[in-house]
């Protein structure tokens, strides 16, 4: 038997005025997004920003639908519009934000488990780490370096 230890690491933000002047855009963005969420059941809007090495910010936010869970989380919705519109473009970097139009979301949402495996896969398709933002609509911010951050002991297609 062997035990081993696994680790994370994040950067807290105690708001948004701490990031840098880049991180701030593409959480504005992710804001934006997050604004014209379709979430009549949860009534919890996400929006997520991707920044691509070629510049290009793209957005995603959730889609519900009545036959629940039938919708998409806007992690989801962002990186495979990137994946289908900038195919061999790499990602850089990941803001998501949340809100709720029942109470304040005052603490970090970071991506579900379905998110965390979509983007894993992205991250071994382009053989780079990219760092990922993620807040609520207020307050603190986490910033990781990579998916393997959230994600230790991923499952990818070296395993096929």
């Amino acid at each position: 038997m062997r035990k081993i230890e696994i680790s994370t690491a994040a950067i807290i933000y105690k708001d948004v005025s701490e990031l840098s002047t880049e991180d701030k855009m593409l959480m504005r963005k992710a804001v934006e997004a997050r604004e014209k969420a379709y979430a009549p059941y949860s009534k919890f809007s996400v929006g997520a920003a991707l920044l691509l090495e070629n510049n290009e910010i793209v957005l995603g936010n959730n889609q519900e639908n009545a036959a629940y869970p039938s919708g998409m989380c806007a992690e989801r919705v962002a990186i495979w519009r990137a994946g289908s519109e900038f195919p061999s473009v790499k990602i850089l970097k990941l803001a998501i934000t949340a809100s709720s139009s029942i109470h304040k979301v005052d603490k970090p949402a970071g991506p579900c488990g379905a998110c965390r495996q979509a983007l894993s896969e992205y991250e071994v398709k382009q053989k780079q780490h990219f760092p990922i933002l993620f807040m609520g609509e207020v307050g603190e911010i986490v910033k990781t370096e990579s998916l393997s951050s959230l994600l230790p002991f991923s499952f990818d297609s070296s395993y096929l």
